[in-house]
């Protein structure tokens, strides 16, 4: 952890982990939001942090580990509404541990607007960060075993049979896993809040789009710059 980070985070950062590893016991297992992805997410925070020592690192520490305290699958009606249960019950959990309260609301803000498919803007510094280390984790070499690992337990197929690059037909991410590169993980740079978030997106998409030139090629069993 950088030297600039407030020491108190550590103690904090061990309450929050056995929180969300409780949160995920109860909920069952999902190997793309499980407790070793709450901790990318805050390993990912924190080079965004380095670049923002103004940022109140404790928020956005609580609000990595907590985001998915309520975790409703992609394919689920209720997905958009996930991110205000979890800053709900996170408020919650939060001041029964005795967290900061002048705190609780930005950390519910964090979580709240972290998420993609809720469409609330992020207004705070803390807000932005922890949607980019969020997003970051959708990409590259762990982002993309995730996309794969949900799209099995959403049933999709890998990839379209004669057309896996979608060249001569709508994109469609929710039938064919490798159309998700393209269909929403190639905008998140351009989407990214922060300057240091970007950088990092971009250098992380090359490898999405490296693995999905190749596979192309190999699915097409043509050479890779014909694909």
């Amino acid at each position: 952890m950088p030297s600039s980070l407030p020491p108190d985070l550590d103690a904090w950062r061990a309450r929050l982990a056995r929180l969300a590893a409780a949160a995920v016991a109860a909920q069952g297992p999902d190997g793309a939001h499980d407790l070793n992805h709450f901790e990318r997410v805050w390993r990912n925070a924190q080079a965004l942090l380095a670049h923002a020592p103004q940022a109140d690192a404790l928020v956005v520490l609580a609000a990595c580990y907590l985001h998915d305290l309520v975790n409703v699958p992609k394919d689920d009606p209720r997905r958009a509404g996930a991110s205000r249960l979890s800053a709900e019950l996170a408020r919650a959990r939060l001041a029964d541990l005795g967290f900061p309260a002048d705190k609780l609301a930005a950390v519910a803000h964090a979580i709240e607007a972290h998420s993609f498919s809720a469409g609330v803007p992020a207004t705070t510094l803390e807000a932005r960060i922890v949607q980019d280390a969020d997003r970051l984790d959708g990409l590259g070499a762990v982002g993309l075993a995730r996309m794969f690992y949900i799209a099995g337990r959403m049933g999709s197929a890998l990839a379209h049979g004669s057309d896996p690059l979608a060249r001569d037909r709508p994109l469609d991410d929710r039938a064919y896993s490798l159309d998700h590169i393209e269909a929403k993980l190639a905008r998140l740079p351009a989407m990214m809040q922060t300057e240091a978030g970007r950088a990092l997106a971009e250098d992380r998409l090359a490898t999405l789009t490296d693995f999905r030139r190749a596979f192309a090629a190999e699915w097409s069993g043509a050479p890779a710059g014909e694909t």
